[in-house]
């Protein structure tokens, strides 16, 4: 006889210990897509001026780092799901530290690679994908979002505010000083953070009176999500979509100065991203309270791929470029908001950071590749295939997106 169950949904509201965590989470994944992220794109040319190393060599050793952070998100997604965030976290921003330090004392390209594997291992050990567990695990499902959304909201304004610092640094301190002051900044904010608000819920599983659920239901809840056909469907949708995305933030400058926009233009043209990318979660958080998730996503990947269309023939213009960047630019961080919501709805939280894992290791090597593959096109069909290559992979984004569904109820655990 087949027992069925359903994945619980924990029934933690939050409180004040949870919006204090929700704030210092906030904080510290600004700091550390700051430093151990947007930092590399400013002292990119320093650095390989210093090492004697070609910028494509140099740009390598961030490639190895965002992969290597894809592959140790199977790993930390588990141990989130049996031991909680504050110890993984905190060794994480520990190391982390030590990273930046070692960054800034690299004089060999190898040591530059190795220094950014370790860079790679402890991003995923603090960045978004473990506080969004840690979120998960305090918030009901009526309070998550808003949660979820404070902490996007902060850290989508890294790029904004740790790339001029950066600069500012290294135009006054040279680059290996510039890493030097990221690493105190880094290693006094964030440690003491993760190490001192970080707790697990007050609560037990509705299911067992322990303070965690039961190794079993977790094995179940992630075997459950890994044989429904939905979760593979929303994994294509955000594989194509971080594609999508990967590609026109790396090559979105060259493209605009291609079409005889000026350098700074081009430049302050594509910084709109990532002011755009806090204007699409706000629209995601305000619409979903008349739309399912899903439809309002699959809405948004279409208009980015409209927006991809028309480059061709509004980019030669400077209200022209500025439109379409915007219209891609509203959905350029809606996925990592609208993933954390989808997730807990249709799996419960039992299982959720393993979950989550799985979903995150392919996107984020999806994210990684596609620049370089996006690379190879360009001496064959120049921006037009690769602009075309765009469009593609947002329609199918929305097309898989709307196959998910909204997928409130949870998956059946047989």
């Amino acid at each position: 006889m087949t027992t069925t169950t359903v994945a619980p949904a924990e029934p933690t509201v939050g409180g004040r210990r949870g919006w204090r965590i929700v704030a210092a989470l906030a904080i510290t994944s600004t700091i550390g897509y700051g430093t151990l992220y947007y930092a590399y794109a400013v002292l990119l040319g320093p650095m390989a001026a210093s090492l004697n190393a070609s910028t494509t060599a140099v740009t390598g050793a961030l490639t190895a780092s965002v992969l290597t952070g894809a592959l140790m998100a199977i790993p930390v997604g588990r141990w989130l799901d049996r031991h909680g965030g504050r110890g993984l976290m905190t060794i994480g921003s520990i190391t982390a530290t030590a990273l930046l330090i070692a960054w800034s004392q690299v004089h060999t390209i190898g040591q530059l690679y190795s220094v950014m594997i370790g860079i790679g291992i402890t991003g995923a050990m603090v960045l978004y994908e473990p506080a969004f567990a840690v979120i998960v695990s305090w918030f009901t499902p009526d309070r998550r979002p808003t949660a979820l959304l404070a902490v996007t909201v902060v850290a989508g304004f890294a790029s904004t505010i740790f790339m001029p610092l950066t600069g500012l640094l290294v135009a006054h301190l040279g680059w290996r000083d510039a890493l030097l002051t990221l690493a105190v900044v880094h290693g006094v904010v964030t440690v003491p953070l993760h190490a001192l608000t970080i707790r697990k819920p007050p609560h037990a599983s509705v299911l067992s009176p322990a303070p965690r659920p039961d190794p079993t239901l977790r094995r179940i809840a992630a075997r459950a999500a890994s044989r429904d056909p939905r979760f593979w469907i929303l994994a294509a949708a955000l594989i194509a979509h971080g594609a999508a995305t990967s590609i026109i933030g790396v090559h979105l400058i060259g493209y605009l100065i291609s079409r005889g926009r000026p350098a700074t233009f081009a430049a302050t043209a594509a910084g709109l991203l990532g002011v755009l990318s806090v204007t699409g979660r706000l629209v995601l958080t305000g619409a979903r309270r008349r739309l399912p998730v899903t439809t309002i996503v699959a809405a948004v990947f279409t208009i980015q791929a409209v927006a991809v269309l028309a480059m061709p023939l509004a980019a030669g213009s400077r209200v022209g470029a500025i439109v379409t960047v915007t219209g891609f630019g509203l959905g350029f961080g809606i996925a990592s908001l609208a993933t954390p919501a989808l997730l807990a709805a249709r799996y419960g939280t039992t299982a959720y950071a393993t979950i989550a894992g799985r979903l995150t290791a392919p996107v984020t090597t999806a994210k990684a590749a596609a620049p370089l593959f996006a690379a190879t096109l360009l001496p064959h069909g120049g921006y037009h295939l690769l602009l075309a290559a765009v469009t593609t992979a947002c329609l199918l984004a929305a097309v898989g997106m709307r196959a998910v569904g909204e997928g409130t109820e949870n998956v059946p655990l047989t």
